[in-house]
This record gives structure tokens, C-alpha cells and sequence, in this order.
């Protein structure tokens, strides 16, 4: 670009903040002297031992957690204060020392004592007991500081529940444990904290963070940005197009929307404002492009990998493919209606000085060369972590092609300990969610609740369909709350123990019914009151926070009707189908977005009265609907709204020219 400072508003330091306020995992201290290389080498070690353990694969399952385990733990409390208003301290606390030094001890307890903890065979000693306490105190308070209070909270209500069932109410009654039972459950068993949530953490998730660390490190996140303004830069509206494009791809290296919002929103967001956008429009764009960036294969969020292991017998492949409709759906719907919303009020593409040197750009595009590695090594068969090995490999290698773009040995020590930090908040956010499956699995809440929801639809309804509608219903309901302060992991965790079985006893595909949690889990992050992508992206724009929510919802109305769609019909999802049924229903689906976001903007080639307004919307919903008969009204309804727009626009003359003025 000609000059790319033009539209870049925030500097580090102020990107930093923006993380530090919005993101819990950002919010770290910024240590000096002896204890800033304590942590850099920890962080080093950390990513050096997950690296050998992938690739050696020499440890037990309980050993590399534990491991695991203590070296997230031990990390977090000398980089996360115990409050935020320490953050600016630049030492770390005696007791944070403390609380570190035991977290190394949690985490060697297990490799040095592991013969005699499988000869007792479930007999707890004193000293076991006093180690599986600390370790469950540890993890909730690591995970409050580095993840946020309200998944801390509900990991601790859930062991209230599990020792006190005996007084519980009614069908949430269960015979109750006590304290052994429960250290021992929750430490010295594969169903709590070393379960399979912080199994995914140790494997699959740590390998893609450092996957991420190492692309970061070639350039290739501005390169997204040159690239998608190259592609959608001059068209109708381009800069908010260059944000669903840029931000898409920002998703194959970062798995938070708050990260996602503020990196490539202080780059789309300014470019918005300066064309014409309204503040609260252009934070919304971003906002719902970046959340959506965790939805688009092939590199999904966290929480896809942990679904790979909570359905079993799916590789990550195919949950990534099932992914893809719904995905391009969701893109498409921000791509339509920030198309309108340009149209509507009179919006060009950049100008000829503002655009990147194509030939440039073109230059560089071997830097994607790592990402098709991924897809390609994922669909020939190979597991995800030796893809995930390899693809860092390629990484490397491929970043040797230009001097600008190489990965030298700092450079890759940097990438290393950049990994490991972000590995962090994952594995106490993980750890934590395993206490909350411990206490499910022992308790059998699962199954209860899961009764409890399918029979609270029963009392309301009838009918089979309405009984699945109400299900799902209260499902993103509670999905949503949950995500108003938990990470997608977390939420993935508690939605898919609970909630998701429930839609599965009503006959929906196991697969459909996981998606549909991990989908609301995601757009919790933009859904007021608390959205906190969308407040970040107001933190960029200057606009109203929650104005700025309320705008990046309705640019992602997609996300809160595709998942009821392919629950209703896995077809989306590429389950049981053929080539002609995906075509249509992609067609039908594409047609609904474009219905749905002249209904929502209020503009086509002209503008659109409300009657007009509902018509539209409701011919939207019977496309999106994968149904023959809802299909064949929707779309005689599509071709009587639009006829009405092109002869209405023609017998009107400068209509047209005066709603864009």
C-alpha cells in the first residue's frame, strides 16, 4: 500500500490496553530483571517439552498432563496478578512465587509418584490428598485470573453440587460425595482436571497455537490484510469487505475474537470511517467477521478440537468439512448486508492511491503455502498433530523464500515462547472445564438435565418439531449466557456435557447437536449486553459499545438461524446427502441471506419500506428453511420483492440517487 500508516490508528501500546480491557488472557504483567527470563525460558521449556512430547509421544497420558499442568499452572501466576490494578507493577508478588513454586510441585507429583499411585490402586494417602486438593484451589485460581471470574465460579458451584447432592431438590438429588472422593476424582482419575478437555489442550490446541505463533512471525497477518484489500478493496463498500475477508483469514492464526477485532481492526475499522461507515456500523462489521473468524475451517476454534474427542470416532476432518456450508453462510450474510448498507448510503471502493501493489502481493502469496499444507495432510489421513508438526515445519522452510518474510533463529525462539503464552489461559480455561465434566460424569447431571430440558419442552409442546425448536431454544440460551464470560472452550465444555445430549435424545445427529453449542458458544462474544469482541471493536472505532453489539448481532443474524437449520436438516452439514441436494440447498440458503439482508439494512436498488422490510425477512427465513414446500414460496416470494425493486427503482426514476445522497 502507498502508505499503510494512513489508515493505522492504534499503536502497540494502544492495541495492548485495548487486549488488556476486553481479553483476560492479554492481561499480563510486564516483568523486569531476574524473574521477566524466569518466565521467558519457562515459556521456552514449555513449548520445547509439548514439541518433544508430540514428537517422541514417550509419555503416559496422566504424565503429559501433569506436566502439562504444571508448567501452564506455574506460568500463570508469575505472569497474571491476582488483580488487574497490578497489572502496571512490573514485580511479581512473594505470594504469586509461592503459588508458583507449588504449581511445579502439583505438576511433578504425578511423573515422580506414579508407580505408587497405580499399585494403590484408588487408595489416597494424607500427602495425596493435600496434592489433589492444592491442585483443584490452583486451578480455579489460575483460571480466574487468566480466563475470568464467571467459569471459576461455575466450576466451584458444580463441586458444591457434587458434595452436597444428598440436599439437593427434587431430580438434582444424588447421593452425594465427600472431600476424598472428590480429590480423588478430580485428580487422580482421567474424568476431572487430567480429562479429556486438558488432553486436547496438551495436544492438538498447543500445536496449532505454535503453528499460529510461527505464521505470526513470517508477516503473514498483515499479508491477510494486503491480500484481502487487493480482492475487495475497489468494490461497493470495499474496506468492509477487505474486514470479512481479512478477518476470515486472521482466524487460521488466532483463536480469540477479541485478538481477532483489535489486530485487524486497527487496520479495517479506521479504512471504514474514513469511506463513510457510520462508527457503530464499522466496529460491527469487524466485530462479526472476527468472531466468525473461529467458525471457518480449515482452522477452526479450540472448542472443534475438543469435539473431535467429546463425540469420538469423528476425525477433525470431517467436522471441519461439515463446517464449511455453514461457514461460507455466515460470511456471506456480513458480506450482503455491508454490500446494502454501502449501496444505501452511497459508498465507492478506495481509490487507485490507497490500493497495495498487486504484483507485490502476488509476491508473497507463498506465504499460504502452510495453511494448504494443513488441509492437504488433514485430507490424506494424517493425524492432526503430526499435520500440525509438519505444517510448522513448512512454516519455516517456506518463510526462507524472502529475506523480509524469514524465520531465523530469534525469530523462531520468539515464536516458541509466543506459543507457550497464549497456551496458557487454554489449559486453566481446560483444566478448569474438566472439573466441571468430573462432576457431570460422577454425578450423572448430564443425563438429568438432559431429561429436565427435553421434559420442560414436552410440558410446553406437543409435537415432535416443537419439542426439538424449544430445546434448541433454551440450549443458545444458555449457550449465549455462558459465553458472556467464559472462553468458547469452556462454554464448549458445559454446553456439550449438558445441553447437547438433550438435542441428541430428540433424534438429532450427534454431530448437529455439537455444532449448535459450539455455534452460540462463539457468537456470545458478540451478542449484548456483553459482547466483548463488539466492545473492542467499539474500543478501535470510538463508538458506542453496546450500539456497537446491537450492530455486529444483526450483520450475524446467520449465526442465530443456520444452526437451527442444520440441526432440523443435517444436509448443511454434508450428512447423508448428494451433490444436487447440496447444491440446492446452498442456493436456497445464499438466496435467503440476500432476502434477509435487504430486510435488515432496508436496501436494494432502492430503499425498502418496512412492509417491505418484514416481507423480505420472512422470505429469507422459508429459504433458509431446507424444506420443498417453505423453498418453492420462498421463492416466489424473492422474485415478486425484487421485481417490485427494479420496476418500482425504473418508474421512479432518482429514487435511487436520492436515498444515497
Amino acid at each position: 500500500m502507498s502508505d499503510k500508516k494512513l489508515h493505522q490508528t492504534l499503536s502497540e501500546e494502544e492495541q495492548q490496553e485495548l487486549l488488556e480491557k476486553y481479553d483476560p488472557e492479554a492481561a499480563t504483567r510486564r516483568v523486569d530483571g531476574v524473574f521477566k527470563w524466569i518466565i521467558f525460558f519457562g515459556l521456552l521449556a514449555f513449548s520445547l517439552f509439548q514439541l518433544f512430547a508430540s514428537i517422541a509421544q514417550v509419555f503416559p497420558r496422566q504424565l503429559l498432563l501433569s506436566i502439562h499442568l504444571g508448567f501452564a499452572l506455574s506460568l500463570i501466576f508469575l505472569l497474571f496478578p491476582a488483580r488487574k490494578k497490578n497489572l502496571k507493577k512490573n514485580k511479581v508478588a512473594w505470594y504469586d512465587i509461592i503459588l508458583s513454586l507449588t504449581s511445579v510441585v502439583i505438576g511433578a507429583y504425578w511423573p515422580v509418584m506414579q508407580e505408587e499411585i497405580v499399585n494403590r490402586v484408588g487408595i489416597m494417602t494424607t500427602t495425596d490428598f493435600i496434592i489433589g486438593g492444592l491442585a483443584i484451589l490452583l486451578v480455579l485460581e489460575a483460571t480466574r485470573r487468566s480466563v475470568g471470574l464467571p467459569i471459576t465460579i461455575i466450576a466451584s458451584l458444580f463441586l458444591l453440587y457434587m458434595y452436597y447432592g444428598r440436599v439437593m431438590p427434587g431430580f438434582l438429588a444424588h447421593r452425594g460425595f465427600d472431600f476424598d472422593d472428590i480429590v480423588e476424582t478430580m485428580f487422580f482419575t482421567g474424568e476431572g482436571i487430567l480429562g479429556t478437555p486438558l488432553y486436547v489442550s496438551a495436544t492438538f490446541i498447543f500445536l496449532f497455537l505454535l503453528f499460529g505463533a510461527f505464521l505470526v512471525k513470517t508477516g503473514v497477518g498483515q499479508y491477510f490484510n494486503d491480500l484481502a484489500v487487493s480482492i475487495a478493496g475497489k468494490r461497493t463498500g470495499g474496506p468492509a469487505k477487505v474486514a470479512i475477508f481479512s478477518s476470515a483469514l486472521q482466524g487460521t492464526i488466532s483463536g480469540s475474537s477479541v485478538a481477532n477485532v483489535v489486530t485487524s481492526g486497527s487496520f479495517t475499522i479506521p479504512m471504514m470511517k474514513k469511506l463513510g461507515y457510520r462508527k457503530e456500523f464499522a466496529g460491527g462489521v469487524e466485530a462479526a467477521a472476527s468472531t466468525g473468524g473461529q467458525l471457518m475451517p480449515p482452522i477452526m476454534g479450540a472448542a472443534a478440537f475438543l469435539m473431535v474427542e467429546f463425540i469420538g470416532g469423528i476425525s477433525y476432518w470431517e467436522i471441519a468439512k461439515a463446517a464449511a456450508i455453514p461457514a461460507v453462510l455466515y460470511f456471506t450474510g456480513i458480506w450482503i448486508m455491508t454490500h446494502f448498507e454501502a449501496k444505501r448510503i452511497g459508498l465507492k471502493g478506495l481509490s487507485d492511491e490507497e490500493m497495495p501493489n498487486r504484483k507485490e502481493v502476488l509476491k508473497k502469496i507463498y506465504l499460504l503455502i502452510p495453511i494448504l499444507i494443513v488441509v492437504v495432510l488433514m485430507v490424506s489421513g494424517m493425524s492432526v498433530m503430526r499435520a500440525a508438526l509438519w505444517s510448522i515445519v513448512a512454516t519455516v522452510v517456506v518463510s526462507a523464500i524472502r529475506k523480509d518474510t524469514r524465520i531465523g533463529f530469534i525469530k523462531m525462539v520468539d515464536a516458541l515462547v509466543d506459543g507457550a503464552r497464549t497456551a496458557l489461559a487454554v489449559a486453566a480455561a481446560t483444566a478448569c472445564a474438566g472439573i466441571i465434566v468430573g462432576v457431570v460424569t460422577k454425578t450423572g447431571l448430564g443425563l438429568t438435565l438432559a431429561n429436565g430440558l427435553v421434559g420442560l419442552a414436552a410440558d410446553l409442546t406437543s409435537t415432535a418439531d416443537g419439542k426439538l425448536l424449544l430445546t434448541l431454544f433454551f440450549t443458545m440460551i444458555a449457550s449465549l449466557i455462558l459465553g458472556m464470560g467464559s472462553p468458547t472452550t469452556a462454554n464448549y465444555v458445559i454446553t456439550s456435557t449438558i445441553a447437547a445430549p438433550a438435542i441428541i435424545l430428540l433424534g438429532a445427529p450427534e454431530l448437529s447437536a455439537h455444532l449448535f453449542v459450539f455455534y452460540f458458544g462463539i457468537i456470545a462474544d458478540i451478542t449484548p449486553p456483553v459482547a466483548l469482541a463488539a466492545f473492542a471493536a467499539a474500543g478501535v472505532s470510538g463508538g458506542e459499545p453496546i450500539k456497537t453489539g446491537v450492530e455486529s448481532a444483526k450483520l450475524a443474524i446467520a449465526a442465530f438461524i443456520i444452526p437451527y437449520m442444520f440441526v432440523v436438516s443435517p444436509e448443511l452439514l454434508l450428512i447423508d446427502t448428494t451433490i444436487p441436494e447440496i447444491i440446492w440447498v446452498v442456493f436456497t440458503a445464499i438466496t435467503g441471506m440476500m432476502a434477509i439482508g435487504a430486510g435488515i439494512i432496508g436496501f436494494w436498488m432502492r430503499k425498502v419500506h418496512w412492509f417491505e422490510r418484514i416481507a423480505f425477512v420472512i422470505t429469507g427465513l422459508l429459504l433458509i428453511y431446507p424444506e420443498g414446500v417453505t423453498d418453492m414460496i420462498g421463492l416466489g416470494l424473492f422474485i415478486v420483492l425484487v421485481s417490485l425493486q427494479f420496476f418500482v427503482k425504473k418508474k421512479d426514476g432518482g429514487q435511487k440517487a436520492e436515498a444515497t445522497a
